[in-house]
Parts: structure tokens; sequence; C-alpha cells
């Protein structure tokens, strides 16, 4: 039975990799579980799962959390940073799903590092911040890291048993998000409500905000950079509105192999926490006979510059990646809560970028200090507009 911990339990991911979990008791069991503030859920959760180990954001959450659970609970309730490295780092562990949304969840997948424990990766802001340390340190360590979004994981098993030097290059898919046939004029104005409607999939607000910009598939890029150790000339991105296909890998003598399957994330997150081998599932088959006409789209870069932004960050590596992350990471709080427009996400980004002169090879303190800085600027930013 393998053992593991999930960072970020209460979210779509974190969710989705519990109800695995469920369908599957003789396969896992779960030995820790973190979250931010959504600690009635979180509750709901220890009380089903039963993990030795949790983790809240900060030490109120974590007292109302023990209210919850009573006084009779046998799960330790931890907070803030250290808790949740904690909770990544839980002795027994096999296996921690890295689910927290954005840059909270670096500092704990590098302690499940530390401790040799496996990683399933969900957050790629992990990689896109700090991916050559956390790379580096995963090879040090003997750790695998096996990615659990569904583009990366598509790209994982189109791999499988394939010489890697014969790799041409591999293409990212992207449903184009909410407003793929949108008139150009109209994005200023569309509400996030609006923004929050994505067409094919179920995923945490901040996430459905960046497919609707198209961050989310440059940060893509970037994390697929260090997963696959590719140069960005050699990562492509197709725009495939029924999110069947979910990525592709050519090779050199030009035969293309493709993951195909329904939209659910369940599928990829089975995949990385059983791997190598695949659970049986029955509710889950794709019927291509009914699936209709499958569209591929070359992305218009002037249309979605969050991902001219995201190529060009890539290309100036070190620190650049991170300022981009932190940068578009306020700025969509800030959309979500209305104080800018839906394309003002990307003008901050820009902006933030631009003033940035990116550092080539950082250390953590040094990525540490650009996340804060860009956050910063990125504020004022905001501010102004």
């Amino acid at each position: 039975m393998k053992k593991i911990s999930i960072l970020g339990s209460t979210g779509s991911i974190g969710a989705s990799t519990l109800d695995v979990v469920a369908a599957h008791p003789e396969e896992f069991a779960v030995t820790g579980l973190a979250a931010g503030k959504n600690i009635g859920r979180l509750a709901e959760q220890i009380a089903r799962f039963r993990p030795r180990l949790s983790a809240v954001i900060d030490e109120e959450h974590a007292s109302r959390l023990r209210d919850l659970l009573g006084a009779e609970s046998a799960t330790e309730v931890l907070h803030g940073p250290e808790g949740y490295c904690e909770v990544a780092a839980v002795g027994g562990n096999d296996m921690v799903v890295s689910a927290m949304v954005g840059a909270a969840g670096l500092v704990p997948t590098l302690a499940a590092i530390e401790a040799g424990i496996q990683i399933a990766l969900a957050n790629k802001e992990v990689l896109v911040m700090a991916g050559r340390t956390v790379m580096n340190r995963a090879a040090e360590k003997g750790v695998n890291i096996i990615p659990v979004d569904s583009e990366h994981s598509a790209i994982f098993q189109c791999l499988q048993g394939n010489r890697r030097e014969d790799l041409r290059r591999i293409v990212l898919t992207a449903s184009g998000g909410p407003f793929l046939k949108t008139p150009a004029e109209r994005l200023a104005s569309v509400t996030a409500a609006e923004a929050l409607r994505h067409p094919n999939w179920t995923m945490g607000r901040k996430i459905t905000i960046d497919s609707a910009t198209m961050i989310n598939k440059g940060l893509e890029v970037i994390e697929a950079g260090w997963l696959f150790d590719l140069p960005v000339g050699a990562i492509d991105v197709l725009i495939h509105p029924q999110s069947i296909v979910h990525s592709l890998v050519e090779y050199r003598d030009g035969s293309v192999i493709a993951q195909l399957g329904v939209p659910d994330m369940r599928l990829p997150i089975a995949y990385a926490l059983s791997f190598p081998r695949r659970l049986p599932r029955s509710d889950a088959r794709l019927d291509l006979t009914t699936a209709g006409a499958l569209e591929f789209i070359a992305p218009d870069l002037e249309r979605f510059p969050g991902l001219r932004l995201a190529y060009e960050a890539a290309r100036r590596g070190g620190t650049a990646p991170a300022v981009l992350n932190a940068a578009n990471e306020t700025a969509v709080e800030a959309f979500l809560c209305d104080r800018i427009g839906f394309s003002d996400i990307v003008a901050v980004i820009g902006r933030v970028l631009a003033g940035h002169a990116a550092q080539v090879e950082p250390t953590m303190d040094e990525i540490i200090a650009a996340d804060r800085w860009a956050r910063e600027e990125a504020a004022q930013a905001v501010k102004e507009l």
C-alpha cells in the first residue's frame, strides 16, 4: 500500500486525488493533508481519510480546525510553512501530491524532496520559479518527479519506451479557454464570472483565469522545459478546443505520438499515483465516434500576449520566470477582486517583467527575493491602473 500526503487537498486537484484514493482503498493510505483556509472541507476529508498530520495556513485556522475535529481526533493539526513542510516530509511517506496553488507550494515540495519522497507534481509554479534547483536536488536525492498536469502527463506517457535522443519536439495542447472566439475588442470588458466559465475543465479559480489569458499554457511551457530537459525552442503550443488530445511528441523520423482521453483530471492523477502501473477504471472511456471533429489551431500571440510574455521569460531564464509567476498571481487576484480589468492582467505582467534585470543562475534566496520584488511591483501597477 502506497502512503501519500496531499498539499492542497481542498482544491480541485486535491479533491480529485482523494476521489482516486477512495476508489482504490487497497492501493493507497493518506498520511497527511494540507490546505489553506477551507477548514470545513478539510475537516470532512480528515474524518474520512484519517491522516496522521494536517496543516492549515495559520494558528487561527488551526485552532478552528481542532474545534471542528473534536478532542477524539487522532490527526495532529499544524499550521504555516513549517506545518506544510512537516506534512510533506512525514516519515514513512511514499509520495507527495504537490497541488498547492502558486508559489506557496515551492518550499514544502523541496522539503519532500529532501526527505527522499517521490513527487506527483500538479503545482507548475514549483518548476517555473526554481526549476534548476528543484530538478538538480531531486536528481541528487534519487527522487522521481511525475507530472500530474494533463499536458505534462501526456508527454510523460508518450516518451515511455522511446529513446530521448530521437525526440524532435513536444507539443502542448491548450483549450483556448472561454474567450477563444470572443471578439478581441470585448476582452477588456469581460467579467470574472465570464472568465471562470471554462468550456471543458473544472478547475480552481486562479488556474481558470490563467487558462483564459493563456498564461497557464506559458507556465506549462516553462515547466515542460525543466521536466523533460528541453530548450524552449523545442516546445510548441497548439490550441485544441475539444481537450481530447492532451499533448503530442514528435520524433526525428516524423512520427507523432499523442495521448488522448476524456477531460478528467482523475486520469493523470491516477497514472502518477500508480506509475508504472495503470489502475482499472470503467468511468473514463473515450468514445471517438461521439467526440466529433478534433480541431487544432496555431495560437495568436497578439490575441494571447500572456503566452508571448511567458515564452520571453522562458528564453531569458534565471529569475524571469519567477517574476512572471509572481506578477501574474498578484494581477489575477486583483482581477478576481474587481480591481483591474481582464486585459490589465497581462499589462501588469508585462510592466513588471520589463523592469526586471534577471539573474542568470539564482540561489533560492535570490529567487524568493525576486518573487517578493515582483509582487510589490505588480501591486503598485495595480494601484496605478
